[in-house]
């Protein structure tokens, strides 16, 4: 995919996957803002990237951040034309019986109100330039249970249903809405799920888990004409008929 003079605006841009992903998107030549609670860490992968990067410090969790994000992004680089809905957190692991709701809350508030945010902050602008994509990193989680995993099997599979609500709302205004699966990752977040030692996937052997960059590959690949088939719904990098089609395996 060539992204020369796109802009991409990615949340959770610190790390894991969205770090990737800016990575992968500025060599395809796209603009990238990169947004994160850690401004020291985004504004060194911003630094890193050049000129074709903004860092900006900022919690998915409030809307006012996200449209900020939004408006400082087509300030910059003159329009948005792709959302990655990145930003993501696995704790609280713990039962449904022990789990602080606080705690319990917070996940709710970034991972499913957080990607909302995104949506709400880059619809308009989007349909207002008559097309964008917004991707978002789901999970399989979204879709089956696991165990003490409650916040964020709710939140995944809420983020999910988002995504098919923007589809049947805003396809026929060019907005393409679409969730990766990307399955486990060799991220801080896996590190996290091992520590826990809570179910059968913190068991899983660390080379089982495929690296940051292949979702993030997996992400501008479906910013072409080949990801159309799945607007709407949901990819699985598990799948290697996907591999296959985004080059990640012969």
């Amino acid at each position: 995919m060539d992204m020369m003079g796109k802009t991409v605006l990615i949340t959770g841009a610190s790390r894991g996957i969205g770090a990737a992903a800016a990575r992968v998107f500025a060599a395809a030549g796209a603009n990238v803002a990169l947004v994160a609670r850690s401004r020291d860490s985004v504004a060194d992968l911003a630094g890193e990237i050049g000129p074709r990067a903004v860092a900006i410090a900022g919690d998915v969790a409030r809307y006012g951040d996200v449209v900020a994000a939004v408006e400082v992004c087509a300030a910059t680089f003159g329009g948005l034309d792709v959302l990655i809905n990145n930003a993501g957190v696995i704790e609280p692991i713990s039962h449904l019986a022990d789990a602080d709701a606080d705690d319990w809350g917070a996940a709710i508030d970034i991972n499913l109100k957080g990607v909302f945010h995104g949506f709400r902050a880059a619809l308009p602008v989007m349909i207002a330039a008559r097309g964008g994509s917004i991707l978002t990193v789901s999970s399989g989680a979204a879709h089956n249970p696991v165990e003490a995993w409650s916040a964020y099997n709710a939140s995944k599979a809420g983020a999910a249903m988002l995504t098919r609500c923007a589809d049947l709302e805003n396809r026929a205004r060019g907005i393409r809405a679409i969730g990766l699966s990307p399955g486990t990752v060799a991220t801080e977040m896996q590190r996290d799920i091992k520590a826990s030692g809570i179910n059968p996937i913190s068991q899983l052997d660390w080379s089982v888990h495929i690296p940051a960059d292949w979702p993030a590959r997996c992400l501008l690949w479906m910013c072409g004409p080949g990801a159309d088939g799945y607007l709407g719904g949901e990819i699985s990098l598990r799948d290697d008929d996907v591999r296959r089609k985004v080059g990640l395996i012969p």
